[in-house]
């Protein structure tokens, strides 16, 4: 038996992906097996899923199976909630494509500021790209012969569920949101997580490494390898526990650190949150707006800042703005004044702000027009 806090389980997307494939399965070749097998995203392996049939119409090459999902040891609300996926060829569709909608349930786009159009299901795009690939995988041939595909998702309980979740503040309306980056739920352990972090430094630290790079997860991470070419074991992924890993960095004798991450953590950081998991701090947009202001944003600019739905529309606000880098090393500068008040005076720290295709937005200090260096690099506070 596995150790209570500790089983994963799987995503919104990944138990979509898993409907909507055997559903394209068995409008292409009949009802099928009770199981289907998915791809995880960034080579995460593959996952076997339950599934149930909910409706076969072979006169109208249309069927809907569901799955119900398996959060593992995670708190989540999602938790046992029944995640369908209607397929079937759509004669008005763009011949050998897939089109992913969303049904009952899933929630619709209201505000800015969270990478999805406005008045477009809230279906994140990895779980998207994952529906269209395992139903591209099940339907290839009817996809060659110049068919169209819809995929309509579906969350039965979408509606009961949204109200516990930050749907509602978030402008995300009538049911939940598809997502996962990973394919899998890490559960929430406080514990466990900070044994990991503690973990991981130790392994740095024998290893012979005064450097390492702290990102808030697996996407920061990948962008800040691309930067730097440490070792791997360099790079510890601290989530949500920013304050409590720059404090073992200094404890276990580290010399130098980077934050690495993007605005939405970063922001809450700022404002002096050394835990940002979601339920546990909320973005500050009225700090964010003051920052801007000293920027030199004008009053109305700031204004748009304070009542900004996300972090991300903060920054989307700012961008193109002739405050706008100021503004940015601004919110990576008070993060790094916490940060150092954590890790003390013997532990130099940078902070490193990522846009989401990868760039530099800001960083503090802004020793170095260039990127972040590797190993030789005699900049007070560059890795």
């Amino acid at each position: 038996m596995e150790k209570r806090g500790g089983r994963t389980g799987l995503t919104t997307g990944t138990c979509a992906a898993a409907a909507a494939k055997a559903a394209a399965a068995c409008i292409a070749r009949g009802p099928q097996a009770r199981t289907v097998s998915v791809r995880l995203p960034k080579g995460g392996g593959t996952a076997e899923l339950a599934v149930e049939r909910r409706g076969f119409d072979a006169a109208a090459r249309s069927a809907a199976y569901s799955v119900v999902k398996d959060a593992g040891d995670d708190p989540d609300v999602t938790h046992g909630a029944e995640i369908a996926a209607t397929v079937s060829v759509d004669p008005d569709g763009t011949a050998g494509k897939v089109e992913v909608e969303g049904g009952e349930g899933v929630g619709t786009v209201t505000k800015p500021g969270l990478g999805l159009e406005i008045g477009a299901p809230a279906i994140n795009p990895v779980p998207r790209s994952m529906i269209v690939a395992e139903v591209e995988e099940a339907a290839a041939a009817l996809l060659a012969a110049g068919a169209s595909i819809r995929v309509v998702v579906s969350v039965p309980a979408g509606r009961e569920l949204a109200p516990k979740t930050d749907n509602p503040r978030l402008g995300i309306v009538g049911g939940i949101s598809i997502l996962g980056t990973r394919g899998i739920v890490v559960p929430f352990s406080t514990a466990a997580f900070a044994a990991s972090i503690r973990q991981s430094i130790d392994v740095a630290v024998a290893m012979g490494d005064r450097r390492i790079v702290l990102s808030t997860g697996g996407r920061s991470e990948e962008m800040a390898r691309a930067l730097t070419g440490l070792a791997d074991h360099c790079y510890v992924q601290m989530g949500d526990f920013a304050g409590y890993a720059v404090e073992q960095c200094a404890k276990k004798g580290m010399e130098e650190a980077v934050v690495a991450g993007f605005i939405g953590k970063l922001a809450k950081m700022a404002a002096g949150a050394s835990q940002t998991h979601v339920k546990g701090s909320k973005v500050d947009t009225a700090f964010l707006a003051r920052l801007a202001a000293e920027a030199g944003a004008p009053d109305g600019e700031a204004a748009l800042i304070r009542g900004a739905n996300t972090a991300r529309h903060a920054l989307e606000i700012a961008a193109g703005r002739k405050w706008a880098g100021a503004f940015l090393e601004g919110v990576c500068g008070r993060v790094h004044s916490h940060m150092r008040r954590r890790g003390g005076s013997g532990l130099r720290v940078e902070v490193v702000m990522f846009g989401f295709d990868g760039e530099v937005l800001a960083r503090h200090p802004n020793a170095s027009k260039g990127p972040l260096q590797g190993e030789g690099s005699t900049e007070d506070g560059v890795v």
